[in-house]
C-alpha cells in the first residue's frame, strides 16, 4: 500500500525512522521508489540541480509542477511531496491554497511543502489543511530566505533556538502532519522531536530526528559541491565522466560501433 502522512505520524509512534530523498525526474524517481523509500520530496533544490540556479529562489510554481508531473509517474509506493517555490505562497492565504490545489490537483502531489514557522504560515498551513491539503512542514535553515539567514546553522543562541521550537509547535497546532529541521544544532533537534507529536525529518540536523532526508545528487556524488552535512555513497561524476571519455575515444578512434 502507498505510503501516507498518517503512515508517518504512526512510524514516529513505533519508532520505526523515516528514510526521504529528493527527485526532479521520471527515472531518479522510479529507483527512489523501487528501492524502497519512504518520502519522494520534489524540491525546490530541483532549481540548483536541475536547471542551473545558484539558489532555489528563481524556480516558478510551473517549473516545480512540469518535475513534480514526471515523477509522479514513476512513484507507486512513496509519499510524494511537492515544494511550493518562493513566492507562490507567502503574499496570502489565497495564493497559498491556489499554488498548493494546482500541485494537488496537475501534478497528482499527496502534500505540499512550505518553509517557515509562525504567525503567518501557521496560519496559511491552519488554511491549507481546512482545505484538505496535507502540509510538510520546514525550519532551521530554510533556503528560500537565503538572502535573509544565509546557509549557515541555524538555532545556535538559545534565543534562536527557543524561536525555531515554537515554529515547530505552531506547525503542528496548525495541523501539519510532519515537519523538516534543516541544519540546527543536534541537541535542538531532539528537543523539537521529543516535544512534537508529528515527525521530524532531519537534514543536517543529527540523529535523533524521525527521520532523515538528503539531496540525491549528493547521496550519488553527481554534483561538484555538496553541504558538509551531506554523505555520498557513490562518486557517480566520476564514473559517469569516465563512461563518457571511453565512449568518445572509441567513437573518435572507430572503435565503436564494431562493425
Amino acid at each position: 500500500m502507498p505510503v501516507t502522512p498518517q503512515q508517518l505520524i504512526q512510524w514516529k509512534q513505533q519508532g520505526r525512522t523515516i528514510v526521504a530523498l529528493t527527485a526532479w525526474d521520471y527515472g531518479f524517481a522510479q529507483i527512489l521508489d523501487q528501492s524502497g523509500v519512504d518520502v519522494i520530496l520534489v524540491g525546490d533544490s530541483l532549481a540548483m540541480v536541475a536547471l542551473g540556479y545558484e539558489t532555489t529562489l528563481p524556480v516558478t510554481l510551473d517549473e516545480m509542477l512540469h518535475h513534480a508531473k514526471a515523477v509522479r509517474r514513476a512513484v507507486k509506493q512513496a509519499l510524494l511531496v511537492v515544494d511550493l517555490p518562493f513566492l507562490s505562497y507567502q503574499e496570502s492565504v489565497q495564493q497559498a491554497i491556489h499554488s498548493a490545489g494546482r500541485t494537488l490537483k496537475e501534478a497528482g502531489a499527496q502534500a505540499v511543502k512550505l518553509e517557515g514557522g509562525y504567525p503567518a504560515i501557521a496560519e496559511t498551513v491552519a488554511h491549507l489543511v481546512r482545505a484538505g491539503i496535507p502540509v510538510m512542514g520546514h525550519i532551521g535553515l530554510t533556503p528560500q530566505s537565503v538572502r535573509q539567514l544565509g546557509f549557515k546553522q541555524q538555532g545556535k543562541s538559545p534565543e534562536e533556538g527557543e524561536r525555531i521550537l515554537s515554529e515547530a509547535i505552531a506547525l503542528e497546532q496548525a495541523g501539519a502532519f510532519s515537519i523538516v529541521v534543516e541544519h540546527v544544532p543536534a541537541d535542538l533537534a531532539l528537543q523539537i522531536t521529543q516535544k512534537l507529536t508529528i515527525p521530524t525529518i532531519g537534514i543536517g540536523a543529527g540523529v535523533h530526528c524521525d527521520g532523515q532526508v538528503l539531496v540525491t545528487t549528493d547521496v550519488l556524488g553527481l554534483g561538484t559541491w555538496k553541504p558538509p552535512f551531506a554523505k555520498s555513497y557513490v562518486n557517480l561524476h566520476e564514473l559517469i565522466t569516465q563512461a563518457v571519455q571511453n565512449y568518445s575515444g572509441e567513437v573518435r578512434s572507430r572503435e565503436f560501433p564494431e562493425s
